[in-house]
């Protein structure tokens, strides 16, 4: 476990199987998993409490052969200022031979100053043969601008799955830039991004999905739009071998009068209907 609060470690432990070091030439951590672990969680939080922070950190966690573990991290921002508060963590992952890892990201903002709080995470993750990684990327409210990028390199029989949930409400702006490189014979590529806007919120999303080789991948965008946001999705499916199999899906649309009407019987309003619908979506 490693927690950095406001530009800081301030508590770490280890284990016998799980390394964690500062790096040397820059802010960050290097985090190394011995070969076969199994069942080891390691959490790599960050909180920040003031404003005009602005914490950049580069992680490098390398997860050893044949190793199956869970790694938490996000962060959190509490700013009562009027000066923004910003964290942009790069992660760098190498899965290697036979590894599975399930990555756990929240991403929350809150703070009653006039202070912006951004979030600019960056995941790039190299998985080697037979390596398995599960992404569950979340964020949900607070956040007033967030650039999201997840760029996947996937080896022969490597598997990725990308579950990615965003919601933004009033000014707020959210562009995800997610690409997967699919180079090994048979492997396999998911990604689904489920989002919600409100307000006078803005949404991006870019994906990009290639294959080099025999291979499978699937992208599902969905997006729930309400009041005057505005949202778009921008696909790019590029296939170099005639056995890659490549599928983008996207839609955008507003929740359904009937299903606010068959909510509203049961004697609940319209503002909780509306709730309940983009809790299901988002779960």
């Amino acid at each position: 476990m490693n927690l950095r609060m406001n530009g800081h470690t301030c508590e770490r432990r280890v284990s016998p199987n799980i390394d964690i070091k500062n790096k040397e030439d820059k802010p960050g951590i290097d985090v190394t998993v011995k070969p076969n672990t199994i069942g080891e969680v390691i959490s790599i939080p960050v909180v920040i409490t003031d404003g005009d922070i602005l914490d950049k950190v580069y992680n490098t966690i390398d997860i050893g052969a044949g190793s199956d573990v869970t790694i938490s991290a996000g962060c959190g921002i509490h700013n009562d200022s009027d000066s923004c508060s910003r964290h942009d963590g790069i992660h760098d992952f190498i899965i290697r031979e036979n590894a599975k890892v399930k990555y756990i990201e929240n991403h929350y903002g809150e703070g009653n100053g006039s202070g912006e709080n951004v979030l600019n995470p960056e995941t790039r993750i190299e998985i080697m043969e037979n390596g398995v990684a599960e992404l569950d990327m979340t964020q949900i409210e607070g956040v007033d601008s967030t650039i999201r990028t997840t760029k996947i390199v996937l080896h022969d029989n490597a598997r990725i799955i990308i579950t990615e949930r965003l919601m933004t409400s009033g000014n707020q702006r959210a562009d995800s830039n997610i690409e997967v490189i699919i180079d090994g014979e048979n492997a396999s590529a998911q990604v689904i991004s489920r989002s919600v806007a409100k307000g006078n919120s803005v949404q991006n999303f870019f994906m990009t999905l290639t294959g080099n080789a025999k291979c499978r991948g699937h992208i599902q965008c969905d997006s729930i739009i309400m009041d005057n946001a505005k949202v778009a999705s921008t696909p790019k499916i590029y296939a170099a071998n005639t056995g890659a199999e490549l599928i983008h899906e996207a839609t955008v649309g507003r929740i359904a009068n009937d299903q606010l009407t068959k909510l509203m019987t049961i004697g609940i309003t319209e503002e909780e209907a509306e709730d309940i619908i983009i809790k299901g979506f988002l779960d």
